[in-house]
């Protein structure tokens, strides 16, 4: 609008065949945009029929006020969402929904949200306790510690909007003592994000 404003009489008017042929195309550029939107939303190679359906609202085995009534974890620490599989003192599958509005991003980065490998370790850490957390014990015994953390590989970014689907897998357990040992990896899709060989201890 501005540069209309500096034109000549004619021009204005729409006279000049280069002035007709900017202004037709000024026109034509919102159709298009939304023509090409309207194809990018309809296309089936980009957006699948359906692909609302699909998604990470996997029924559970455990749900959050399961898990809060094993885990002793409370917000902003709890980092199990549900749990899917599980046997105890063998293996448990779960994950945790990863959103941008977990304390945790506003610091890690302002410019750029990544999730902090040491949570996703935590967050491993607090499947395995479900896993070898005795489902007969009361919930108050069943206090438990990081014993140690070894072999453990990041692999990719975890991101706002990713799903951290987990398992872990129980390698060694000596009930008397209270250590378990177990195998530990975080998935977002089909990749493996973060890796790790578990220790945890039972507390006293």
């Amino acid at each position: 609008m501005q540069t209309a404003l500096c034109l000549s009489s004619s021009a204005v008017a729409g006279r000049s065949p280069a002035i007709k042929q900017q202004r037709n195309a000024a026109i034509a550029r919102p159709a298009a945009a939304r023509r090409a939107v309207m194809v990018r939303a309809e296309g089936e190679a980009e957006a699948p029929k359906g692909v609302e359906k699909q998604g990470p609202n996997m029924k559970a085995l455990k749900d959050i006020q399961e898990i809060m009534d094993i885990l002793p974890h409370r917000f902003p620490f709890l980092l199990v969402d549900r749990v899917l599989e599980w046997e105890y003192g063998k293996y448990a599958v779960g994950y945790k929904c990863v959103t941008v509005n977990d304390n945790f991003f506003p610091g890690h980065f302002p410019q750029r949200a990544i999730m902090p490998g040491v949570l996703q370790v935590e967050a491993m850490a607090q499947l395995g306790g479900i896993a070898m957390i005795d489902p007969t014990v009361a919930a108050q015994q069943n206090n438990f510690f990081f014993g140690g953390v070894d072999k453990c590989r990041w692999r990719k970014p975890v991101v706002p909007g990713d799903v951290l689907m987990m398992r872990v897998d129980v390698t060694k357990f000596n009930k008397k003592f209270g250590i378990c040992k177990m195998d530990a990896k975080a998935y977002v899709g089909e990749d493996v994000v973060c890796e790790a060989e578990l220790t945890l201890v039972m507390g006293k």
